[in-house]
């Protein structure tokens, strides 16, 4: 028996908390600068020059346009989900609907590497600028082993021992979260606005800056995809000797990858479907358009700071605050610039670590309540009625990460996770589509099974692109979530328990 969440049940639920009930307000406008708003964050300013040095030389941008089409196609079988179950819980409460309690307890466990480790790299990039703020404007520096992971040695052979200050930010917004916030469309659409000027201004005042020379060769060689052309290595020694995804073509395929964090939070357009005057036109208005035009951004963006600077620089002395390092190094008359980019990205980087907090603990409640996780995640508090243990927790969980791993490390683990979210998203519309053909959708994934199909084989192959390190991980982590799913869930589940007893 396949244990699943009956769909009339949960749009019951919904209505009878008022959540089916939403006013349709918002027109395309509204959802491509909400999507425009959830999607320019930390992931821009901290994955671009690691992409770049690491994988892909200048064509990080090519990397940029790959992850774009694979969020559009993910994103077209997203909205469908949230047209026809409007329901907080995201990808988890869709997989339990259609795939059953299995794939959506390795669906919310494989949220946890999204929302969870998604916090920890924003918070290590927030410990790197503010390292670089307060030295270039007070003269203060943190020192190296104080702010860098165990794993992490500086050029003058320094260990480090904890990242204090991304501890400490984690500390901070946990402790908000305990006691309550309320999200305010002013302050949210204003930094929307900041952070989209920050960009901007860094695009058309670095344009100038630029160094024809950084760009060549656009695509840097890889010796081993030759040798692989010319017969003299097989497929599978070319991919285990380690010249997969070290620059030419699988460079921009594991550059995809990379950057893919900085697409992380496009989903935010598909749950505002049942709030769509007409979700059948205005949800792939609202979604491609604001994919659009972030991506032309950030592929403008990826081709200053590759000009500007030659890549290699960020495997090197700019590799911490990339964006800081390009403009005070090579953009001289901009130190305002500099400072204010860094003060507006520090501003950035803190609301997206409170909503990547805020939706990991919105995730482990809902699976809380379903009986699949203890109930001390959906534990509230008596005077501010939030998850509070469930904040604690995560606290210890996420601090850790953020003060004893490499921010490379844990990026690439969110962006598999994610991907790995994605490709089984797309993967449910299918079986529903199958399934429960007759259901009603107020918005349509288009060009069936063309798109989910797409949408898997794209993701799976940026999933592929990350290297076998970050699937080892990923496989480890989704087999310690299976023992806790067997160990635990499968006799405490609600779902289960009610479908037994009928």
């Amino acid at each position: 028996m396949k244990f699943k969440k009956s769909l009339d049940h949960l749009l019951l639920e919904a209505s009878e908390s008022g959540e089916h009930t939403l006013k349709r307000t918002l027109g395309p406008g509204n959802l491509v600068a909400l999507g425009v708003g959830a999607i320019i964050g930390a992931g821009l300013f901290v994955r671009t020059a690691a992409a770049a040095a690491e994988h892909a030389g200048p064509a990080v941008t090519l990397g940029f346009v790959l992850a774009a089409i694979g969020c559009a196609l993910a994103g077209l079988c997203y909205a469908e989900f949230a047209s026809m179950i409007p329901i907080a819980g995201s990808a988890y409460t869709y997989s339990y609907a259609t795939m059953g309690e299995v794939v959506a307890w390795v669906i919310g466990w494989d949220l946890v590497l999204e929302y969870a480790l998604g916090a920890a790299t924003v918070s290590i990039a927030w410990s790197e600028y503010l390292n670089r703020l307060l030295g270039s404007s007070f003269g203060i520096h943190i020192p190296y082993q104080y702010c860098h992971s165990p794993l992490q040695v500086s050029a003058d052979g320094v260990a480090g021992l904890i990242n204090l200050p991304a501890l400490l930010i984690i500390v901070m917004i946990t402790l908000v979260l305990v006691r309550g916030i309320e999200e305010s469309a002013t302050l949210n659409n204003l930094m929307v606005i900041v952070k989209v000027a920050i960009v901007v201004a860094f695009i058309a005042i670095g344009w100038k800056y630029m160094n024809p020379s950084n760009h060549m060769p656009y695509i840097p060689e890889n010796l081993g995809e030759e040798k692989l052309i010319n017969g003299e290595v097989g497929f599978w020694d070319y991919i285990s000797s380690g010249w997969f995804g070290k620059f030419g073509w699988s460079g921009i395929i594991s550059a995809a990858g990379v950057v893919f964090f900085a697409f992380i939070g496009f989903d935010a357009v598909s749950t505002a479907a049942q709030e769509s005057k007409n979700p059948k036109k205005d949800m792939p208005i609202g979604m491609l358009v604001s994919l659009g035009i972030c991506t032309v951004l950030y592929v403008l963006f990826g081709h200053v700071l590759t000009g500007v600077a030659n890549y290699e620089e960020f495997s090197g002395p700019g590799k911490e605050a990339s964006v800081a390092y390009v403009i005070a190094t090579y953009m001289h008359g901009y130190p305002w610039l500099s400072t204010l980019v860094t003060v507006a990205i520090l501003a950035g980087f803190t609301s997206v670590i409170l909503v990547m907090l805020l939706g990991q603990s919105r995730v482990f409640f809902s699976m809380s309540k379903d009986g699949l996780i203890p109930k001390t995640f959906s534990a509230l508090h008596p005077k501010f009625k939030t998850p509070y243990k469930s904040n604690y927790i995560f606290l210890v969980f996420v601090g850790a990460f953020a003060a004893f791993i490499p921010g490379d490390v844990v990026g690439d683990m969110t962006s598999i996770g994610t991907l790995f979210a994605f490709s089984l998203v797309c993967l449910g519309i299918l079986v529903l589509r199958k399934t429960d053909p007759h259901r009603h959708r107020p918005f349509k994934t288009p060009f069936m099974p063309v798109v989910p199909i797409l949408g898997m084989l794209v993701c799976v192959t940026m999933m592929l692109g990350l290297g076998k390190h970050n699937w080892e991980r990923l496989f480890v982590w989704m087999a310690i979530g299976l023992i806790i799913y067997f160990s635990y869930s499968v006799k405490n589940s609600i779902v289960r328990k009610k479908l037994k007893e009928a």
